[in-house]
């Protein structure tokens, strides 16, 4: 169980990740259900305290647009199927000040979301990815821009915003 920063994404991404989606759902594999988003850190508990550091953080960057373009998978979550972002020096500079902000604020931050490990991606299938991937083959990039910054708690199931 963890709490989350999640970054939301633009409408017409959102749509045409749930597009995609819907396609492998059609093939009969399973898929999230929740919104399609792209986590940039992950812990076991993320206070008050670094919430509010973060969203301090948060108000002085310019939130990127994400190029998802690559179907694949992520190690050590064998049975997704993620349309993976291009990284650049601006995502990872967003990237580097959100987890500046978090540093010594979290307990038990998770290492797959960490600098230097973290692959940013959205989940697009949750079983099966060989097929999830003979079904969406060939994936035209996803331009999503970044509309808002939320935490989300996979305990309750509930997010709330940190940057609007």
């Amino acid at each position: 169980m963890a709490q989350t920063v999640r970054f939301r994404l633009d409408a017409p991404a959102e749509a045409e990740l749930e597009g995609l989606r819907a396609q492998v759902r059609a093939a009969g594999i399973a898929v999230p259900a929740d919104r399609p988003t792209v986590t940039f850190a992950a812990a076991a508990q993320i206070p008050a305290a670094a919430r509010a550091a973060l969203a301090d953080e948060l108000r002085v960057l310019t939130l990127p647009t994400l190029w998802l373009a690559t179907l694949g998978t992520v190690a050590g979550r064998d049975d997704e199927l993620v349309a993976a972002a291009v990284v650049d020096a601006e995502l990872l500079a967003v990237h580097a000040a959100v987890h500046d902000a978090l540093a010594g604020r979290v307990r038990s931050p998770f290492a797959a979301y960490l600098p230097g490990t973290w692959l940013p991606h959205c989940v697009l299938a949750t079983e099966r990815p060989a097929e999830a991937f003979a079904a969406l083959h060939p994936m035209h990039p996803v331009r999503a821009r970044v509309v808002g910054v939320e935490l989300a708690d996979t305990r309750t199931g509930t997010a709330e915003p940190i940057v609007t």
